[in-house]
């Protein structure tokens, strides 16, 4: 049913749900476990107080990915009890008790400020989450948070992060922000979910991302694979936001066809170069079966959309400077701060991250004012139910928990 996500017609009983949703609540469960283990060991202080914070981030980070997909989950903390069937948590409850968590995090002034290279939660993560909560509150509660969210951006923006200007070796500086030694680009990459093709062996994250954005006639060689599961490519629509002289504009097209006439043919439609398990200098990473390029969840290119957005909301924030310096970046002129410019320079920008669903939702384009091939399952696209913003909670946990209640539009066998 994979196909389904691309369709927007998938139903509550979808294997892809079920899995997302299940390892969303178990990152939290994991978390949870942590800081009750954690608060009773008897090791350095100052440790201690730093790891909890760091596993408050990463359970934050959790529950972010349930209200922006989910809404309405079933909660727990360090202070639930173990067992006990959760109650849910309605979305802007969630969201509250999120801004209030880490808020905490952040007052609590544990974790290192500034840039990492480690792979550790820092206070810029913190921060970074803070500030996508406010971004989409109208979304998760109804009230907008414009000038909350244009303050935490301000207080990064003073952390010493900027933008990867200057290219190391072959490629771009953008690209090397998702090659193989992306690890030592901490002055971009906020936090990022580290890959070793050694160490750190996973059918997911980049290594999900580069091997099924390769397939077809595609050199492996020069993606730094052993060879590609043929999946992932983008549509026309998308394709088009691209200038020809944009650093961004890194798709394979050569053996591929624009035009998707068939969604399980991989020829058709243009396919992903972004991330490549190759070093800045041009060699591959250290396995072709398993991916060294680590996943950059947060990014400072992203710190100053989210700043242009306030100011377009009212919130003055170094607005249209950060916007020009995120295209100026990509060898591209000033524009115009609009609405449209900016949601299309998000998409340029941050494409294969994990943003553009939550981004197309806060601009009122995502179930429709904005179509590709194969949305609403016909070949020129077509809008469709504006329920599709959420995703719906699994027939399967609301078979378990009687507490749940499905969310709307969504027709269950169960409630």
């Amino acid at each position: 049913t994979i196909k389904n996500f691309h369709y927007m017609n998938w139903t509550t009983d979808d294997t892809f749900i079920y899995a997302f949703y299940s390892r969303v609540l178990m990152q939290v469960s994991v978390a949870n476990e942590f800081i009750r283990e954690a608060a009773n060991l008897a090791v350095d202080e100052a440790l201690k107080a730093r790891y909890i914070d760091e596993a408050r981030v990463l359970r934050d980070i959790a529950y972010y990915h349930a209200i922006d997909t989910f809404g309405n989950v079933p909660f727990a903390d360090e202070n639930s009890i173990v067992g006990e069937v959760p109650q849910q948590k309605p979305r802007a409850e969630l969201f509250d008790w999120l801004v209030e968590d880490i808020s905490g995090v952040i007052a609590n002034k544990y974790l290192p400020e500034g840039p990492l290279a480690n792979g550790h939660i820092g206070m810029g993560a913190a921060k970074f989450l803070l500030a996508k909560l406010y971004l989409n509150a109208e979304v998760y509660t109804g009230t907008a948070k414009w000038a909350e969210c244009a303050s935490v951006l301000k207080d990064i923006m003073d952390d010493g992060y900027s933008l990867h200007t200057t290219s190391a070796g072959v490629y771009p500086a953008y690209q090397e922000l998702f090659l193989a030694d992306n690890d030592k680009l901490g002055e971009e990459i906020i936090f990022a979910v580290q890959q070793d093709g050694l160490n750190t062996k996973s059918y997911g994250v980049t290594n999900y991302i580069i091997f099924a954005s390769t397939g077809g006639e595609m050199d492996v060689t020069k993606v730094g694979i052993s060879s590609g599961w043929g999946g992932l490519r983008t549509t026309p629509e998308f394709y088009d936001k691209f200038d020809g002289k944009d650093a961004r504009n890194l798709f394979y097209t050569s053996t591929q066809k624009k035009d998707i006439d068939d969604i399980g043919d991989f020829t058709n439609g243009y396919a992903f170069m972004k991330f490549l398990n190759i070093n800045s200098d041009g060699t591959p990473g250290k396995e072709a079966g398993f991916v060294d390029t680590d996943f950059p969840m947060m990014r400072y290119a992203d710190v100053l959309l989210m700043a242009a957005e306030c100011e377009l909301h009212g919130a003055p924030c170094n607005g249209k400077a950060s916007f020009d310096a995120v295209r100026a970046r990509a060898g591209l002129d000033p524009i115009a701060l609009t609405a449209e410019n900016l949601i299309d320079e998000r998409g340029r920008e941050l494409y294969q991250e994990c943003w553009r669903r939550s981004d197309l939702i806060r601009f009122g384009k995502f179930t429709s004012g904005y179509n590709w091939q194969w949305k609403g399952n016909t070949k020129e696209g077509k809008d469709v139910e504006s329920y599709r913003t959420l995703f719906p909670i699994p027939a399967s946990d609301l078979t378990a928990n009687s507490n749940l209640v499905q969310n709307d539009g969504y027709i269950s066998s169960t409630k």
